[in-house]
């Protein structure tokens, strides 16, 4: 189906665009949500008409997202949730529960829908999520999901989930940390033996 845009729509085109989506996709979101139209030629005339009011409108609201934002500037979450001691959730994190700490949070009208997550958080951790106030507003937050305040606060500052592992598991994470910090000191040998 071809469509003219009414706001920009991250990979598909900017405000006035007139582009071919699938015809589900325009009759199930884009039709409903006032975020396109037909692009027959009535409304070819209709967009031109108003083309001005639209920019017009939409330079409004992004400016009022651009304020907003500002209040989500690297704001870090911490949400609360039940886990088992490997660090997988009994349940899952989804886009309502981070809006809903984060308008909370900041007073801020944080939708679902502003939330950009492509799937569901199933583990205990630190994720940077991003908040898409506006199709040109978009800012990142951190999400910190532990099983207490407690544990939530030792996350923060360690940057590090608090999973329980067995010894093995551990010692495979040691090797790893070290052969990462001897990699460098290894590649400078070799560029030393190299110009010699």
């Amino acid at each position: 189906m071809q469509i003219i845009l009414l706001e920009k729509i991250e990979n598909l085109g900017a405000l006035g665009e007139e582009v071919k989506v699938r015809d589900g996709y325009a009759r199930n979101y884009l039709l409903p949500q006032h975020k396109a139209l037909r692009a027959t030629e009535s409304n070819r005339a209709y967009f031109l008409r108003e083309k001005a009011a639209l920019e017009a409108t939409n330079a409004k609201k992004r400016e009022a997202a651009e304020k907003e934002s500002k209040k989500l500037e690297k704001l870090f979450v911490s949400v609360i949730r039940q886990a088992s001691e490997a660090g997988n959730l009994y349940g899952s994190v989804s886009t309502r529960d981070i809006a809903e700490v984060a308008a909370q949070m900041t007073k801020v009208a944080v939708d679902r829908h502003h939330v950009v997550l492509n799937e569901p958080i199933k583990s205990l951790g630190l994720f940077p999520v991003t908040i898409s106030l506006h199709p040109e507003v978009k800012v990142q937050i951190t999400v910190n999901i532990a099983r207490t305040a407690e544990e939530a606060e030792i996350q923060k500052k360690t940057g590090k989930a608090l999973v329980k592992t067995d010894g093995r598991n551990e010692k495979v994470e040691d090797e790893a940390e070290a052969a990462t910090s001897e990699a460098p000191e290894a590649a400078e040998d070799a560029t030393e033996e190299a110009a010699a």
